[in-house]
């Protein structure tokens, strides 16, 4: 089983990169259990994206709202949206997913009026794509149909890859969405990604609620509300969890032990993380290592 790493920059973009050579479009099929982490963490991107469960079933987050989207069913995620994905019930939970960028799903002359309004738009976030639903059950299946043409590589198929993308935009919108634009929920997102990205450039430096609050420009109260509403945890328990996540590279590493990791990811004490990661793994670091040196 390959465990893969699920790489972001410091401001929760996704680095990993799934692109076609040609074209602005990455489709690939992940398994959630899969990734290092054990499942997808918080990031976001420019590109909409378009998932497909095809086996088991997902806990997906998107901004504020948590949804489960089972096999056959699938979700469009819009750009610029935080979101992670989680395996419900170990259900070795697998999903087809087509990253695209905004730009290319229209020619530039339809851009501007069939496109650009609705990643701007404040009130959608993501569909959920119901398979019941005739529109959302084409989209579904054109998923499958580009991935079928990516992989099979035949001449000109980037023409068909092309054409179904403007098909499955076209499905999405003719539903009549009431887009709306709000400017405060512009800046409550912005004011989210900029204290993620603090956390994601000083997690192994002494961290206070704040120099968090700081990164937001907002008050040490506003600062856990933002993190209550919209990651459903504490400031200092995301500080934590990111420590950990942190840490699971390190420990790979022959090299590595335990004392010294702690203390890379901004642990102060080896007793303090081992007991914080025995709580989020399930197992202690050494017996996490030992582990992964094994199957390697």
């Amino acid at each position: 089983m390959q465990i893969k790493d699920f790489m972001v920059d410091q401001s929760f973009k996704e680095l990993t990169e799934h692109r076609t050579v040609v074209l602005p479009i990455a489709c690939y099929e992940t398994t959630i259990n899969q990734n290092i982490n054990g499942y997808i963490p918080l990031h976001w991107h420019d590109e909409f994206q378009f998932v497909f469960v095809v086996h088991g079933e997902a806990i997906f987050q998107i901004n504020e709202d948590i949804i489960f989207v089972q096999e056959g069913e699938g979700v469009f995620i819009n750009s610029g949206c935080l979101h992670m994905a989680k395996d419900k019930n170990n259900s070795d939970c697998a999903y087809i997913c087509i990253n695209v960028s905004p730009s290319f799903v229209l020619s530039q002359e339809l851009y501007t009026t069939y496109v650009k309004p609705y990643f701007q738009a404040t009130n959608l976030p993501y569909l959920f794509l119901d398979p019941k639903e005739l529109w959302a059950n084409t989209i579904l299946n054109y998923i499958l149909k580009i991935k079928q043409l990516i992989k099979q590589n035949s001449p000109f198929y980037e023409i068909d890859v092309s054409l179904f993308l403007t098909l499955i935009w076209k499905n999405l919108i003719i539903n009549g969405i009431e887009l709306e634009y709000e400017q405060t929920v512009v800046v409550k997102s912005n004011r989210m990604k900029q204290m993620i990205n603090w956390i994601h450039t000083h997690y192994n430096e002494k961290i206070l609620l704040d120099d968090i609050a700081r990164a937001g420009q907002l008050s040490r109260s506003e600062c856990c509300r933002y993190f209550k509403r919209i990651l459903k945890t504490t400031p200092l328990n995301y500080v934590t969890v990111y420590r950990i996540q942190k840490s699971l590279i390190l420990l790979q590493q022959p090299e590595s032990n335990v004392t010294d990791v702690a203390y890379q990811v901004g642990f102060n004490s080896t007793s303090y993380f081992i007991d914080k990661f025995r709580k989020s793994m399930k197992m202690t670091p050494l017996a996490y290592k030992k582990q992964k040196i094994r199957s390697l």
